[in-house]
């Protein structure tokens, strides 16, 4: 496979993801994903990106609970 972002060779590895949301921080330290040998840049496979969006909508409705509580 062959790297979007430069052309590199992708290898099969871990990646960090992390994202900020209104109000909370995700971070995971090593998700399954390509690689880049060159550059670094990861690319997720569809089962990661699956579980990566449910956690996100998860995480998302928690913390419309907390902000919405009385």
């Amino acid at each position: 496979m062959e790297c979007l972002h430069c052309k590199g060779r992708l290898v099969k590895g871990t990646a960090p993801f992390a994202i900020d949301r209104g109000g909370y921080h995700l971070h995971w330290d090593a998700i399954p994903a390509w690689v880049c040998m060159q550059c670094g840049e990861p690319l997720f496979e569809g089962r990661e990106v699956d579980v990566i969006q449910e956690a996100i909508k998860a995480l998302d409705k928690e913390n419309e609970k907390l902000l919405t509580a009385t």
